[in-house]
């Protein structure tokens, strides 16, 4: 399929998606949100997707906020509407996504772009890349889930002096507070990226979607973390993944999941 705001490419079962924005610092437009919701939500049906990494075009940013234009005029009731539905069809499919997703952060990720890295499920970061929610300079404040999500991730009180201040931070101050995972070389970016998800790749596509919907129980309200992982542990026995997990096991080779 052709996007008009994205570049993806397929590779040993591997979905790169380049959010492809470059002269507007990739900023996430309206289009773009609804190409991201069909690209994400059709890689989880397919099944010779395994993985997905996430990055932006040039060297400048991964996404250095939302679209501003687009909602400067916006009511109260409008507003409510552009963050339900843009948790809900990207933010929050991106995070549910049975598939593992890395954030490849490739210079700015501000606003509504660190929200969409914090909804991945892995952060790595190029060594220039600069992370920060400034809203509250314009007003507002984290619209799509950037509250919840980076709280869970750095804290409360971390979280409250990034998003109070509307300071930015450096990949270095990042990773020291657990924001990300990894940091690189802007060359070794890409390279870092598919090294981790490979792994993952490698590994049994059923248990991983079942160990990140336990870690995720764990920031549901409501929700009995260590009911889920039960669940979600008592139903890797039986499946084909697990029959394949343990003979290669006792047989001393490696494991071919085919699922």
């Amino acid at each position: 399929m052709n996007y008009n705001n994205l570049i993806t490419e397929t590779k040993d079962h591997l979905l790169q998606v380049t959010i492809n924005r470059e002269s507007k610092l990739n900023a996430l437009n309206k289009a773009t949100l609804s190409e991201l919701h069909t690209v994400i939500t059709d890689a989880i049906q397919d099944k010779n997707v395994r993985g997905i990494i996430l990055t932006g075009a040039g060297q400048k940013a991964f996404v250095a906020g939302a679209d501003i234009t687009e909602f400067m005029n916006f009511s109260s009731g409008q507003g409510a509407d552009l963050a339900r539905e843009g948790q809900s069809k990207v933010f929050d499919v991106i995070e549910n996504s049975s598939k593992p997703i890395i954030a490849a952060i490739n210079g700015f990720a501000l606003g509504g772009g660190l929200e969409l890295a914090m909804a991945c499920h892995i952060r790595i970061a190029c060594d220039n890349a600069k992370l920060g929610l400034p809203e509250v300079s314009l007003g507002l404040i984290p619209g799509y889930g950037g509250t919840q999500r980076l709280t869970q991730l750095v804290g409360k009180g971390r979280a409250l002096e990034m998003i109070l201040t509307a300071d930015m931070i450096s990949a270095t101050e990042a990773h020291r507070m657990g924001l990300v995972n990894h940091v690189v070389a802007t060359d070794q970016l890409l390279l870092k990226s598919q090294e981790l998800i490979q792994k993952m790749i490698n590994r049994s596509p059923l248990a991983i979607g079942s160990a990140i919907r336990a870690v995720n129980a764990s920031s549901i309200d409501g929700t009995n973390g260590f009911e889920v992982e039960i669940k979600e542990f008592a139903n890797c026995f039986g499946t084909p993944d697990f029959q394949e997990g343990v003979h290669a096991f006792l047989e001393k080779r490696k494991a071919v999941f085919l699922h």
